[in-house]
């Protein structure tokens, strides 16, 4: 016997396990399955379901495989007749008290429990009293509860506690009276938190906007990617008849592991939402009308062809290879006013920009950081799953600082909490230096810029003081980005070169505008009147799966275009990873894949090599230009020696100073968790939540 190696014994096969590693995990991973329902490979170990007894052989009776750790020698038999018969039992008596309502619960057909009653349920209950009846409780407008038909597995209070941080789910009362429930009735109000519909193994804890409207063998599934952050976490939709009825995780272990933020789950809702703009219109003589796609794209092209100034806008979610083709269509109109930097409002030392925004290490590596300082940040809004990630360092150890002139709400121990003044200053003042400190000692350290720094008046300012903190600290340097494309943005060439910038264009007088799903009152620059200023435009051109007053006051000519679930594209996520995705549902009405709405448009004035056939066409073309700029690397330091050309910060000049101003007060935009963009901002279910409401109030305030 080795000191890292335990000899077993698994049903008379011969075994090597860790020292330390629970039984469930050790037949896990041979493949002799245990049943089990409390137990999860993300949580603590609870014990209380039973359902894992096995056999172990000097044992004076069944032992739960998940709470039993390995020992040399140790023979065990998970199929034995006394396994057996110990989880037949188990099972009778979690039977006891279930409703046994299969026919109308949404979990069935992928339901644990109705599987395992399967194997191990009786055709016949011996039991003949009444049953428990439990009272549903009101969660919230996400997680529907029958709550009857829960075991008390616990996995939802444990995910509460070690997941999120924020226990709003808990046990109440004692023996036969037990309930998962809030202590006072109160909405659960967490990003992460309908990952409990998933963990749920019965029908106690569902979907609530999906509850009652399909059935799971009647659904096909199709992965996707993530649209609303920089994270690209990978999704499951599931389709009936070509119609997306719910968004389930797709396990990704170095990106979302197993989770996905509520906005990621829900946001599908806005798809079949009033406001999709159903057929292309124009306006004419102040009155819009319809029109038919070959109509509405020669007006479209006519308007590029007889524009000698043009600028064109893209949302930090438009596609690689929409962005891509974008770039070439501006090319080819001898414009380079582009620019999918949206809501940035300092342009002033653009050129230090790296090739592409970057975090600094891989998404996975956050966790093993000694120190990290987030500055300019509301992380669980603008990155739930690098708030959880950042949060798993903190519980192991790392030192963990936040600067921003508002504090926000982390679930765990915040070492320095920087606020009360703006961010210029809270960076050149002395209440930073502890955390210089602590970046200093620590071997694996990070700073990072958030989207309220990239959207600060001060900006430039800001990234240097951040900058020169990581230089003198020996951390890497990353930065958070809005949207789920603005690195693949970056390198597919939407950006604006010696051309204006997002701001600039909205102060131009231009002869044509072309928008790619951007909302101007609610995505651009909310320090000015976007709306106003496009409206006196000579003519704008929107691409987008909405209509909205505003888009109708400040455009001349809307083209309906696909949500991400209705198109084929890419999105490079904050770490460099390329992840592509199929289209997985039918349009609505007659919207049509961006990227080939710009095929079309290339084709029709006249430039070359706009004769792709598949999305990945674009791709190919897009990546043979982008060429080896090594996005994907990681441990990045700001304009030294290690790290990517992609992420690097161009170092300022030796003759240079950081950058000054005498503005030290709050000037910055934070968007709501639930505001980042128009599918988010339609999901009937997610404006309903706690987190809308409160951001809504503010807003009236």
């Amino acid at each position: 016997m080795s000191d890292d190696i335990v000899n077993i014994e698994v049903d008379g096969k011969p075994v090597e396990a860790r020292p330390g590693q629970m039984l469930i995990e050790v037949t896990d991973g041979i493949g002799a399955y245990v049943p089990r329902f409390c137990y999860h490979e993300k949580l603590s170990v609870a014990a209380n379901c039973r359902m894992c007894l096995v056999d172990i052989e000097g044992a004076p009776k069944p032992i739960p495989a998940c709470a039993q750790p390995v020992s040399e020698g140790m023979k065990v038999f998970t199929k034995s007749p006394r396994a057996i018969s110990a989880q037949k039992a188990t099972m009778e008596f979690l039977l006891i008290n279930h409703p046994l309502d299969c026919p109308i619960c949404d979990q069935g057909g992928e339901c644990e429990l109705q599987d395992l009653a399967m194997g191990y349920g009786r055709d016949v209950s011996r039991y003949n009293d009444g049953k428990r009846v439990v009272k549903d409780k009101n969660i919230g407008p996400l997680v529907s509860t029958d709550m009857t038909r829960c075991i008390h597995c616990t996995r939802c209070v444990r995910f509460g506690e070690e997941i999120q941080g924020n226990p709003q789910l808990g046990t109440t009362l004692r023996g036969e009276n037990v309930e998962i429930s809030t202590w006072i009735e109160q909405n659960i109000d967490h990003e992460l938190s309908a990952n409990i519909i998933d963990l749920c193994p019965v029908g106690a804890l569902n979907n609530k906007p999906y509850r009652y409207s399909a059935r799971a063998w009647e659904m096909a599934q199709r992965p996707t990617i993530a649209p609303h952050d920089c994270v690209g976490s990978n999704l499951n939709a599931h389709l009936l008849r070509g119609t997306v009825k719910r968004i389930v995780p797709r396990t990704n272990e170095s990106i979302n592991e197993s989770w996905i933020p509520d906005r990621d789950r829900f946001s599908y809702e806005a798809i079949y939402s009033a406001d999709r703009l159903q057929k292309p219109r124009i306006k004419e003589s102040g009155e819009w009308r319809e029109l038919d796609w070959e109509e509405a794209l020669e007006a479209a092209a006519g308007a590029l062809r007889g524009a000698d100034n043009i600028g064109m806008l893209a949302s930090p979610s438009a596609t690689v290879e929409e962005g891509y083709l974008l770039a070439q269509l501006a090319s080819h109109l001898g414009t380079s006013n582009i620019d999918h930097r949206i809501r940035r409002r300092d342009f002033s030392d653009q050129d230090r920009d790296p090739a592409c925004p970057s975090l600094g290490c891989s998404i996975a590596e956050l966790e093993d950081m000694e120190a990290i300082f987030v500055i300019g940040s509301n992380l669980r809004a603008e990155a739930p799953i690098l708030a959880h990630r950042v949060r798993k360092a903190a519980l192991g150890g790392a030192s963990v600082s936040f600067a921003s002139s508002e504090p926000h709400e982390y679930f765990f121990d915040v070492d320095h909490n920087l606020s009360g003044a703006g961010l210029v200053e809270l960076l050149s003042g002395d209440a930073v230096g502890p955390v210089r400190k602590a970046l200093q000692k620590a071997d694996k350290a990070l700073v990072l810029l958030g989207n309220i720094a990239g959207s600060h008046a001060n900006f430039s300012a800001v990234r240097a003081l951040a900058a020169e903190i990581a230089r003198q600290t020996g951390a890497a340097f990353g930065t958070l980005s809005p949207g789920a494309n603005s690195a693949g943005l970056c390198l597919a060439g939407v950006l604006p070169g010696d051309g204006l910038h997002a701001g600039a264009m909205l102060d131009e007088a231009l002869d044509a505008v072309v928008l790619l799903n951007v909302e101007p009152d609610a995505d651009l620059d909310s320090s000015v009147d976007a709306v106003a200023r496009l409206a006196k435009q000579e003519f704008v051109v929107a691409m987008t799966p909405f209509v909205s007053d505003a888009l109708l006051s400040a455009t001349d000519l809307l083209l309906p275009i696909g949500t991400f679930a209705e198109t084929s594209g890419t999105y490079v996520n904050v770490e460099g990873t390329w992840q592509s995705f199929a289209g997985v549902a039918n349009p609505v009405g007659e919207a049509r894949p961006a990227w080939k709405v710009l095929r079309v448009l290339g084709n029709l004035v006249e430039a070359e090599g706009f004769d792709y056939v598949t999305s990945d066409d674009v791709l190919e073309a897009c990546r043979a230009d982008v060429g080896d700029v090594d996005v994907g690397a990681v441990g990045s330091n700001v304009g030294g020696a290690s790290g990517p050309t992609g992420s690097r910060l161009k170092p300022l000049p030796q003759s240079e100073s950081l950058p000054q101003t005498e503005d030290f007060t709050q000037d910055e935009i934070d968007v709501p968790l639930y505001s980042v963009d128009g599918l988010v901002r339609r999901a009937t279910a997610l404006q309903l939540t706690p987190a809308a409401r409160r951001a809504s109030d503010e807003g009236d305030g």
